[in-house]
């Protein structure tokens, strides 16, 4: 079964991007077959991968707007086991024009869910700094919802309006939405990090993920150079961290595959 991971938080500057990306490169390097679909108007995800926003003739734009199959998007990456489907600037007219449409918020579920034998054991949804249409129809169609956190005030703030819409989702469109919170740029040497590190697991606790991700700087240049962490610097401590992010990541994915089927 398909395993689809919504990468999401309200606020930005959290890493989101650079999770989707590193997260998904991670999991294509432990072989599983990965789909990352860039949502974001900013089409960071796509030029990170070495692709420029406006060289797509379609993107996922086309799939929200125009109701194109979801695999006649896609392109091949440079990494094994790694598909794209791209963004452009046209995706943000879906948060104008979706909500006047009936079940708008299951459009991107449907899309997914209309692919006969889907070929991918992973599907990564990098959503805009939003909590609007497109943010909406990434957790309809999810099972996991990852939030990237800094452990910082604003950002530990934000996820309350994070929660709200995990509710009113589950309440609506998905009922078995789970979520996991992944701290993001941890300075082990600041007070405050560590801190508010230890609040988010006391206050969330299975609800945050084992895994942290420290400050890296090689995870800021390696969108640079149009490859995931584990390409460009596959030995550094972000390269590390989120391939051990990928393999907690599979684990829970089999617990909850098991207790499903028990």
């Amino acid at each position: 079964m398909t395993k689809i991971i919504a990468v999401s938080n309200e606020k930005g500057g959290v890493a989101k991007t650079t999770t989707a990306l590193s997260l998904g490169a991670a999991l294509a390097e432990l072989g599983n077959r990965t789909l990352l679909i860039d949502l974001d108007a900013q089409a960071n995800l796509t030029l990170a991968l070495g692709f420029e926003p406006g060289e797509s003739e379609k993107t996922s734009s086309n799939i929200m707007l125009d109701n194109e199959p979801l695999l006649n998007i896609r392109r091949r990456t440079e990494v094994e086991n790694l598909d794209l489907i791209p963004s452009s600037s046209r995706i943000e007219t879906s948060e104008q024009f979706l909500p006047v449409r009936t079940n708008y918020t299951t459009i991107l579920q449907r899309a997914i869910q209309a692919v006969p034998n889907m070929p991918y054991d992973y599907i990564v949804l990098d959503c805009p700094p939003a909590l609007g249409a497109i943010t909406r129809n990434a957790l309809a169609a999810a099972h996991l919802l990852l939030i990237p956190t800094q452990a910082e005030y604003f950002s530990a703030y934000a996820l309350r309006n994070m929660m709200g819409l995990i509710r009113r989702t589950r309440e609506s469109d998905n009922p078995s939405l789970s979520y996991r919170i992944l701290v993001t740029m941890l300075d082990r040497r600041n007070r405050t990090h560590r801190n508010i590190h230890e609040q988010l697991r006391s206050t969330f606790g299975a609800g945050v993920f084992n895994t942290v991700i420290e400050l890296d700087t090689k995870l800021r240049e390696s969108p640079i150079a149009g490859q995931p962490i584990t390409q460009y610097k596959s030995a550094t401590r972000g390269s590390t961290q989120y391939r051990v992010l990928a393999q907690e990541l599979m684990e829970y994915a089999k617990e909850t595959e098991n207790q499903q089927a028990s």
